[in-house]
């Protein structure tokens, strides 16, 4: 739908823990523009097409408030990244009854615009193509992608542009739910930031344990990664960009040794350039 003479494009990242939505006008430059406007829910269990329907006329409207456009707002087109694989069709169609256009889903067959060099492509995570695709747009090549969520995932491209693969690992909340889940005397606890490394009760231990622990794996990840860049020639000449994206991002980054770049909309910015580098050429 056309409003103020642009077209608008949503993007839809279902994670296992949060739904992120980003709307782009669809005649913007993709990657290197930051989203109009975003908007987060939770990842529900389940989910019907109806509902997902339902739930899209409301972050619509949300959107649509936030990026200051008045009236209803209906996109042209859509780009879903899913990693829950039951919820992958109620959005796809939900997205489909919503646009007056085309909805792409990221997955074997979608056009990355880059090289993979992957055992077997089709195991990577849409959220991860995403990553790459919008880090190697915006930040070159080579470049080191940090994106937290449910998991941590660390992808690399190398100075080819190539994505060469990455590091999988439990992610910050994960962690700390397993602590209590496994441990019988151990509470739950919020993994936000310790003022000190030791611990002086339980509940304290446990948080330097999870955010610190988490911190000191991300810089011993990145060390190793880079190493191996270096050592591989994936690296190049000169320093390699680190990105970091996700759930709690800018804490993080304020911890780990390293220095990094938050960009909080990296994967929805992925996706808006996925759905560019997939557009058929327009006839003469």
């Amino acid at each position: 739908m056309m409003l103020n003479g642009c077209a608008y494009i949503l993007t839809v990242d279902v994670g296992n823990t949060f739904i992120r939505f980003g709307l782009f006008a669809e005649d913007s430059a993709a990657a290197q523009e930051c989203p109009l406007a975003t908007c987060e829910i939770t990842t529900p269990s389940s989910i019907t097409a109806d509902e997902a329907r339902m739930r899209l006329v409301q972050v619509m409207a949300a959107l649509a408030a936030d990026a200051g456009m008045p009236g209803a707002l209906v996109p042209a087109a859509a780009v879903l990244s899913c990693v829950v694989p039951a919820l992958e069709r109620p959005w796809k169609v939900a997205l489909s009854r919503t646009c007056t256009g085309r909805v792409l889903t990221v997955g074997p067959g979608l056009k990355t615009g880059m090289p993979v060099h992957y055992d077997d492509p089709a195991e990577i995570g849409p959220d991860r193509i995403a990553d790459a695709v919008a880090a190697r747009a915006v930040y070159g090549s080579p470049c080191i992608v940090i994106d937290l969520g449910t998991t941590t995932n660390i992808e690399v491209i190398d100075a080819h542009g190539t994505f060469v693969g990455g590091v999988i690992a439990p992610g910050l909340a994960l962690g700390a739910r397993s602590l209590s889940a496994a441990a019988a005397r151990l509470p739950q606890v919020e993994p936000s930031a310790p003022t000190h490394v030791i611990g002086r009760n339980t509940r304290e231990a446990m948080r330097s344990g999870v955010v610190l622990g988490e911190v000191a794996r991300i810089d011993g990840m990145l060390d190793m990664v880079l190493a191996e860049m270096r050592a591989t020639k994936a690296a190049g000449e000169g320093d390699v960009p680190i990105v970091i994206t996700g759930d709690d991002a800018e804490a993080l980054a304020a911890l780990v040794g390293h220095s990094l770049t938050v960009d909080d909309a990296l994967t929805l910015r992925g996706l808006a350039e996925l759905y560019h580098i997939n557009q058929k050429p327009r006839r003469a």
